[in-house]
């Protein structure tokens, strides 16, 4: 797909109108890891079904507590990953016709959870995660809104370029 430079005119027919889901999904995951951290006790399981647990933990790594003893140095590096990734993924909803709802749903469902994970470690230094599946003693690793967000958002973006990309095209490449 060719992107051509986008006018300010054109903006309000961008996909950017998805913004306010990117900040309801801030909203929902910062507000649901205050009551984690407040109600729960670190790492005490709480269940709630066989497969479903509240348990609190602080992940200061990345997905899977990747690098999470590397000593600190991650948190910032992680912080710059994500306000890089963001800011890209602000500038193709600029660019994305409103028409292409499902790819600005999906773009937004994965700037949202970049953001509430962006904010918990610049201002906590740690993700807050609660939210544990496990099957008799094999357990996932605890993830929280923010993580089920963008794993979403993924999910739809992959379906979008395998299967609806390639009808937009056609249409799209007389830009």
């Amino acid at each position: 797909m060719t992107l051509k430079a986008t006018k300010t005119s054109d903006v309000k027919g961008s996909c950017l109108i998805w913004g306010w889901l990117s900040l309801l999904v801030v909203l929902l995951d910062l507000g649901s890891k205050q009551l984690a951290d407040m109600y729960l006790d670190y790492a005490d399981p709480n269940p709630l079904l066989p497969v479903f647990d509240l348990t609190l933990l602080y992940n200061r790594g990345a997905a899977f507590s990747f690098l999470s003893d590397a000593g600190g140095w991650q948190r910032w590096l992680f912080a710059m990953i994500a306000v890089l990734v963001s800011t890209v993924i602000v500038v193709w909803l600029r660019r994305i016709e409103r028409k292409h709802w499902w790819l600005g749903f999906a773009l937004s469902m994965i700037l949202g959870g970049a953001l509430g994970n962006l904010y918990d470690r610049v201002v906590q230094g740690y993700v807050i995660d609660f939210i544990s599946l496990h099957y008799q003693s094999y357990y996932f690793p605890a993830f929280n809104l923010a993580d089920s967000a963008i794993t979403l958002g993924a999910v739809i973006l992959i379906v979008d370029m395998l299967f609806l990309e390639a009808k937009r095209k056609p249409s799209d490449e007389t830009m």
